[in-house]
This record gives structure tokens, C-alpha cells and sequence, in this order.
């Protein structure tokens, strides 16, 4: 039975349509049953309001509820999906959201197929990034493709995954956390500047300096109201900023007291130098940038978690030795909470009287982190290490 079990999952005709057909699935039936797509047709309006030079942060409600939260080079990605029938334009959106993030997986430094157990454990939670309609797929797949190309000596291209990923969403900035990994910093830093400037001015082709030069004001005024509005929100501050907040019953808690020390403890990760060469060393910081990025943001909310559930992936499929019972049951944690919660494999009244108050969707990948910055600082990366177990 174990057998068969582990000639399936590493079988990829089964993982390649689990990836893409569970996405592609849950889209089609939403389609078929005629439910509204808000977020694709915010998506839309970002590429519409950009080129009539229209304030992209504004409320439109007769178009949309809910406000555009996207940089204005959003606007020049999502562009191409636009001239299509809305229901063809969201299942190519989510396919190209799920390509990429397959492909950053596919090239990641693993042993073997090992991405493919990658796949498999972030499957269902892609799916709820798939059913509402979110970028945050290709958000992870910037970050990871940033690594990858950091690791392939590639800095040029890795700092257009870095520069792209941040002006979409921000969350792409962690991608920074790599530098340390290039062996060229000067041109890292100058290839960094460079995509910055084509980003801020791509958008200008389709607009005008001027009205783009405001968007980015808008955007800060945005991003900022919206981190406010996010505390003590049930289906956003996902995150251990909100999970602190309620189980210590402070609706006061401010960001910083929970971020400060989790910034030092992810520095603290950078101490081991003589590691910065390992492969091993270099996921274990990938997994720990992607989980950092999704627990520590109070606009966190449940499809946010691709993000941070490819970390978590990443992290179990690069230990790279027999898996211990605690690793294991860190693992089946996330995906009871984390990835299941959400959906209706999960009991409802668990879900809503738990689950989404209690923020419970971020502790496993919180736990998880922290195990992250252990195994970083207490490792032996020279010591050759034995496959991992299943």
C-alpha cells in the first residue's frame, strides 16, 4: 500500500492535474453557477482606470465592491486578459497564476522530483487562491523565481522578479532577503534600480507621467488606510498580529510589538556566513521569506496563504533526512488548519467559531516558521545529509 502510495504521488501525470484541474475545477463550477468575479473585475477596472487616467484607488461601486489595492504595473500584467469574454479572461488568469508558481517550484534545488510532493501539499491551498481569483500564486512564484535565479547566479533577472513582485502587491520585497546569496551585490543593486525605474514608468506608456506619478502617491495613502482597516477584520489579520490580539483579548496589540522581534529573529538566521553557500541553507531561507511575508502582514487573509503554504513545502521536502514525528505532525497541522479550514471538508461551526476569530489559519505556519529559524541556526549544512523520508 505504501508502495503504491509513493509511486503515485511521484507520478506526474496525478500531480500535474491535481495542480492544475483542482484550480481549474473550482473556477469552472463558479463560472457554471454564474457567481460573480469581484476580484477579477477589479483586476479588470485597474487596466481600464489606468488608461482613462482614473484614480485607481477610488470606490466605484457600480462596478465592484470592495477598493483596487494593486501598484499601477498591475495594470500593464493584467492588460492581455482583458480582451477576452470574462469568463474566458478569469480561467486564463488563474492557469497563468497556477503556471507560475508551478514552474518556480519546478526549478527549485530539490532533490529528484521532490517538487512534486511540493506540489501536492500546496494543491488545495492554490485551489483557494484559484477560487477567488487571486494574484497571489503569481505573487509566490515572483518570489520563488527570484531565488531561483539568485541561485543559478542570474541577478539580473532575479532582481526583475523582485522589482515586479513589489510593485504589484509588495509582498515581493522579501525577495530582497536573498541578496546576501549573490556573489555579484554591486550589479544585484544596480539591476535592482534598474527594473525599479521600468516598473515606475512602464505604466506611464498606457497613461501619462503625471496621472502615474499621483497613482503611486494614491497607492501609499491606499496601502496605509487599509493596514488600519485590516486590524481586528475576521476575513483579513490573519496573521499572528491577530491571533495575539484575540486569544490575549487586545484589540490594541500594535503590528510592531509581535514584528520587531520576529525581524530580529529572521536576521538572527543570517549569523551562520560560512552557510551562505549551501543549498539546504538557501531553501530553509526561502521557506522562512514566503511564510514571514503571509503571518507578519495584517492584510493577510485565507487566499493570501499560497504564499506561505509554499514555504511550508518547501521547508518539509528540504529536510533531507528522516522526518521526525514533531516535523510530521507540524505538517498535517497546516494542512488541517491552514489549508483545509476553509473549505467544506472543514466542520463549519469549528470554522466560525475558532478557526476565523482566532486567526488559527496562521499558528501552524507560525509554529512552523519558528522550527525555520531553529533548524537555520543549529544545522549541520557540511555534514552530508541522507534523503528525506516519507
Amino acid at each position: 500500500m505504501i508502495q503504491k502510495l509513493s509511486k503515485l504521488i511521484y507520478y506526474k501525470p496525478f500531480v500535474y492535474s491535481a495542480w492544475f484541474g483542482l484550480s481549474f475545477l473550482i473556477v469552472l463550477k463558479e463560472i457554471l453557477n454564474h457567481q460573480g468575479f469581484n476580484n477579477y473585475t477589479i483586476f479588470k477596472y485597474n487596466f481600464l482606470h489606468t488608461l482613462h487616467q482614473q484614480n485607481l484607488y477610488a470606490a466605484y461601486p457600480e462596478h465592484y465592491y470592495d477598493l483596487n489595492h494593486y501598484g499601477p504595473i498591475f495594470s500593464i500584467i493584467f492588460a492581455p486578459f482583458t480582451f477576452f469574454p470574462d469568463y474566458v479572461g478569469i480561467m486564463l488568469w488563474v492557469m497563468f497564476n497556477a503556471f507560475v508558481l508551478f514552474k518556480a517550484i519546478q526549478l527549485l534545488p530539490l532533490k529528484e522530483n521532490q517538487y512534486l510532493i511540493v506540489l501536492l501539499i500546496c494543491a488545495h491551498e492554490l485551489m483557494t487562491a484559484s477560487a477567488h481569483v487571486q494574484s497571489n500564486p503569481l505573487v509566490a512564484g515572483l518570489i520563488i523565481l527570484s531565488f531561483n535565479f539568485i541561485n543559478k547566479k542570474q541577478d539580473f533577472w532575479a532582481a526583475l522578479m523582485i522589482a515586479l513582485g513589489t510593485f504589484i502587491k509588495l509582498y515581493g520585497i522579501v525577495g530582497l532577503a536573498f541578496f546576501f546569496f549573490s556573489d555579484n551585490k554591486l550589479k544585484f543593486i544596480a539591476s535592482f534600480i534598474f527594473w525599479s525605474v521600468v516598473m515606475f514608468v512602464l505604466p506611464m506608456l498606457i497613461s501619462s507621467p503625471a496621472f502615474i506619478v499621483q497613482t503611486y502617491r494614491d497607492w501609499y495613502v491606499d496601502l496605509k488606510g487599509k493596514n488600519l482597516q485590516n486590524e481586528g477584520s475576521i476575513m483579513q489579520d490573519i496573521c499572528v498580529m491577530g491571533f495575539f490580539r484575540k486569544v490575549l483579548n487586545y484589540p490594541g496589540l500594535k503590528n510592531t510589538v509581535v514584528i520587531i522581534p520576529a525581524m530580529t529573529l529572521f536576521a538572527l538566521s543570517y549569523l551562520r556566513i560560512n552557510c551562505f553557500k549551501s543549498t539546504p541553507y538557501r531553501l530553509l531561507i526561502l521557506a522562512s521569506a514566503l511564510i514571514f511575508a503571509v503571518i507578519f502582514s495584517s492584510g493577510s487573509e485565507s487566499p493570501t496563504y499560497i504564499i506561505a503554504f509554499a514555504g511550508v513545502g518547501i521547508w518539509f521536502m528540504n529536510l533531507n533526512r528522516p522526518v521526525t514525528g514533531f516535523e510530521i505532525f507540524l505538517l498535517v497541522l497546516a494542512i488541517i488548519l491552514t489549508t483545509l479550514s476553509p473549505s467544506d471538508l472543514f466542520p463549519r461551526s469549528i470554522r466560525e467559531t475558532y478557526v476565523l476569530p482566532y486567526k488559527l489559519k496562521s499558528l501552524p505556519c507560525f509554529l512552523i516558521w519558528l522550527k525555520i529559524v531553529y533548524e537555520t541556526l543549529s544545522r549541520n549544512f557540511v555534514k552530508p545529509e541522507t534523503k528525506a523520508a516519507l
